[in-house]
């Protein structure tokens, strides 16, 4: 597979960019939020390729085109070598085609690149009530409750294995998380806290993550409330609530199905 397409990437995004991201607003939410901030390398072309990564651990997003052409995949190939993104250190979110490319790609240079997860992403236009209404209730977290976010956050990233980092980089991320007055925690009819979840706005849509559940309270339909109480909120906000799943993950994909959520659209990770 030949040569380097020598277009220019300007180090800036503007409104060419968002309007580019419409049409994948859903699978590219993520993207369209950070792309405006703080980012350790920012890339795109305004018309065929948009190039970020805002600093490791997170993942390098790659937009292409729906119909992007193997010359224009291979510029995003040689983009990710020149920038040394291709060591191993570092995962990528893009789409099917371009994951393909990649791997092939990869091949042919000594290297193995495979899809670690296979991401669906989801919006609620109408949120259903859960059928079951678990022990407890929704709770608003506040600094006070600063280091057991932090522990959330800690045994959240080891379970998945992904954008993990040490006990200061959660407790920056906890701070943060608490000061936009979005990070809730579900508390069960002792006081414990047994589950958690936040979201992040940007433009009309508001990504909810963070959801998880203690593995010795699972099953007892908390995360299910949770998500539905704060879905809920998002909605009162004016926002669109939006957020991916592991699309293997069928528990996970069925509790958000039950209370409205509809897949829009997906993408995977490679690394």
């Amino acid at each position: 597979m030949g040569g380097t397409d020598k277009t220019v990437m300007d180090s800036y995004v503007d409104e060419r960019d968002y309007k580019l991201l419409e049409a994948d607003k859903y699978i590219f939410f993520v993207l369209r939020r950070i792309m405006g901030g703080e980012c350790k390398l920012l890339l795109s072309d305004h018309e065929r390729m948009i190039l970020c990564f805002t600093g490791h651990p997170f993942p390098v997003w790659i937009w292409t085109a729906d119909d992007a052409s193997e010359e224009e995949m291979e510029k995003a190939y040689q983009l990710a070598k020149e920038k040394k993104l291709l060591t191993g250190e570092y995962h990528f979110n893009i789409k099917y085609s371009l994951a393909e490319y990649f791997i092939i790609r990869a091949a042919e240079d000594g290297l193995e690149l495979k899809i670690s997860t296979n991401m669906f992403a989801y919006d609620c236009l109408n949120p259903v009530k859960p059928k079951t209404e678990a022990e407890g209730e929704i709770y608003h977290c506040e600094m006070k409750d600063l280091e057991e976010v932090v522990e959330f956050l800690a045994v959240f990233h080891d379970e998945i294995g992904i954008d993990q980092k040490d006990n200061n980089g959660y407790r920056k991320d906890a701070e943060f998380f608490i000061n936009t007055g979005n990070m809730y925690l579900w508390k069960d009819e002792k006081g414990r806290s047994v589950a958690s979840c936040k979201y992040a706005p940007a433009v009309d849509m508001a990504s909810i993550n963070l959801v998880f559940t203690r593995p010795e309270y699972r099953r007892k339909h908390y995360a299910e409330n949770l998500v539905y109480q704060v879905t809920m909120k998002v909605k009162e906000a004016g926002y669109v609530p939006m957020l991916y799943t592991d699309a293997d993950y069928t528990a996970s994909n069925a509790c958000y199905e039950k209370i409205g959520y509809v897949l829009r659209g997906k993408l995977c990770t490679i690394g």
